[in-house]
């Protein structure tokens, strides 16, 4: 995929003002399904966010990415199904060249000094967190909030990041201000969930 056939402004990292509180939402989404979307929603509405970046990555270290879609066209499909201008699709890793979570928040953080951040993932992902490459790392630059998915609503027990910064949880109750607690910071948002899952829909097609 050469950067040129990506629009531009795909390509920068989105504008946030001092003061803001952000999500960070990022995935290959390959394809986007409303499954995200709901992840996201329930994201803006139980945080508080100012802003969602929507960040399509390209591609999954930990997956095969032989039957990965064009970074352009993961794009298009995404914003065919986002509505909430609160939500700002992006794709500059590509542009920076990283394709580690860890080194995308360092980044983030050094360029946003001012703006309040949370990662955001579906609880689908918690049980796999601790492959990430510095995945400590990650939970000690941004506070984390993890959003329910089907049969990943009792990950949050079990899951080794879980069980590592279990003394870091804070109460889904407080989630409105997890943005004010320094990282290691994480909360676990129950709401409704969508059965719909990338695999699901490549295998259909």
């Amino acid at each position: 995929m050469h950067k040129e056939e990506i629009d531009y402004r795909y390509l920068r990292m989105p504008h946030a003002e001092r003061g803001m509180v952000v999500g960070l939402f990022g995935g290959s989404f390959n394809p986007p399904h409303r499954g995200h979307a709901l992840v996201a929603e329930i994201a803006i509405r139980r945080l508080g966010l100012d802003q969602l970046w929507w960040m399509v990555t390209p591609g999954n270290p930990l997956k095969n990415n032989n039957h990965l879609a064009p970074l352009a066209e993961r794009i298009a499909l995404s914003e065919q199904i986002l509505h909430n201008p609160r939500i700002k699709v992006t794709a500059f890793e590509q542009a920076l060249g990283m394709s580690y979570t860890a080194d995308t928040l360092a980044c983030v953080k050094a360029r946003n000094s001012q703006v309040h951040f949370i990662w955001i993932m579906g609880a689908d992902s918690l049980n796999t967190f601790h492959r990430w490459q510095k995945w400590q790392e990650i939970a000690r630059t941004f506070p984390i909030a993890v959003i329910d998915r089907p049969g990943s609503t009792l990950s949050y027990l079990s899951a080794k990041m879980a069980k590592t910064f279990h003394y870091a949880r804070v109460d889904e109750d407080d989630a409105r201000v997890l943005w004010k607690k320094p990282a290691p910071a994480w909360t676990f948002i129950h709401g409704r969930r969508s059965t719909l899952s990338s695999t699901a829909l490549r295998a259909a097609q």
